[in-house]
């Protein structure tokens, strides 16, 4: 009998998350709409706008995982309260309260509900979103004859023990413009500095350099040297390249787990990348935490209305996010533990509907 009373509650609360979604995810994404709606016809290098509303229209479709992944926790709780609300509407939880199931009980057939919807994510982290995401930027940016670049004129810098190297563009992802190596000794000192105007990828490290300059430092004098190419062993790879035109966000957990061990292995700052990691664990525990407080929200107060237990959800959803942004930059600003920083939202959130729960009669 129990086994059947949790699978009808699990089957509402499904409902319910449908609901949520089908009204927030076309909400959001007609927002995204507007945003890029501004740039269309916009005047590119080229002369003339080629940013079409077909391009706004693709760019705001691939990017629909994206936005539902973020909404998640939002998606849990306005759900959960809609699908509990209904029940309570209908005096299905009363009855259920009589027969003698605790809201401890109650609570087990969402939290099942969550985890499903927690792999869902997971599967859309790993193999969907991220895909789709960065396929929309690629295809923004060659709409709007935008380089692949990162930090605006700054380009892309990275380095190892002993080289420093920047890359102006990516014109595409087997050749690269205005490069420059710094390459040091093991005291730190200046030996080389190597300049080419571009660069052809022949395979995962070795590089052709073409238009090259290279300045030779030694004890006071400098040797400068040009040639038309000359072969470079870079210490980056084609993934490692694409991996830094992308924000950390856009990257997979697989990615950023790669990613935070190379930058490491390096000697460089990881604690953006390694934070976005564990953002994602965080984004599970928030989602299970907002599913458990959505039920005191429809028990514990039966003279509060239906709407006015809807908005309240809203506004708490809202200062959740706005919570869980600030904790993240100031964890980042003040070099906090990531995982910590991450985690913590969630699992506060996760004891305090514990709490409010068992003190629910």
């Amino acid at each position: 009998m129990i086994l059947i009373i949790y699978r009808y509650l699990a089957s509402q609360v499904l409902i319910g998350l449908c609901i949520a979604t089908a009204v927030l995810l076309p909400l959001f994404g007609f927002l995204d709409l507007l945003g890029q709606l501004d740039d269309v016809g916009k005047v590119t290098y080229g002369g003339k706008g080629t940013y079409s509303v077909r391009d706004a229209f693709l760019h705001t479709a691939l990017m629909l995982p994206r936005r539902f992944i973020q909404l998640t926790p939002f998606i849990a709780l306005l759900g959960n309260v809609i699908a509990l609300g209904r029940l309570a509407i209908n005096l299905e939880l009363t009855a259920l309260r009589v027969a003698g199931i605790s809201p401890i009980r109650l609570s087990l057939a969402p939290l099942v509900v969550g985890i499903i919807l927690v792999l869902f994510i997971v599967i859309l982290e790993q193999f969907v979103a991220p895909q789709l995401e960065q396929k929309a930027s690629l295809h923004r940016a060659v709409a709007l004859e935008q380089s692949v670049q990162l930090g605006g004129t700054l380009g892309i810098w990275t380095r190892n023990e002993k080289n420093i190297l920047r890359i102006g563009e990516m014109l595409n992802t087997k050749r690269a413009a205005n490069i420059e190596v710094l390459h040091f000794n093991d005291d730190g000192s200046l030996l080389t500095y190597t300049f080419a105007k571009y660069a052809d990828i022949v395979d995962d490290n070795l590089w052709e350099l073409k238009e090259v300059i290279t300045k030779t430092f030694t004890k006071g004098k400098i040797e400068s040297v040009s040639i038309s190419s000359m072969n470079w062993r870079s210490f980056l790879n084609p993934d490692d390249i694409s991996t830094l035109n992308k924000t950390p966000e856009s990257l997979s957990p697989l990615e950023l787990f790669q990613h935070v061990r190379f930058l490491k292995a390096t000697g460089q700052e990881a604690d953006a990348y390694e934070l976005a990691l564990w953002r994602k664990a965080g984004g599970a525990l928030t989602t299970i935490a907002m599913l458990l407080l959505s039920i005191p929200f429809v028990l514990g107060s039966s003279r509060t209305g239906f709407v006015s237990k809807l908005v309240l959800a809203t506004m708490v959803g809202i200062c959740v996010y706005l919570l869980d942004q600030i904790i993240a930059n100031a964890g980042l600003l003040l070099h906090l533990n990531p995982a910590l920083t991450a985690l913590f939202p969630g699992l506060v959130l996760i004891v305090f509907a514990n709490f409010w729960l068992r003190r629910i009669p």
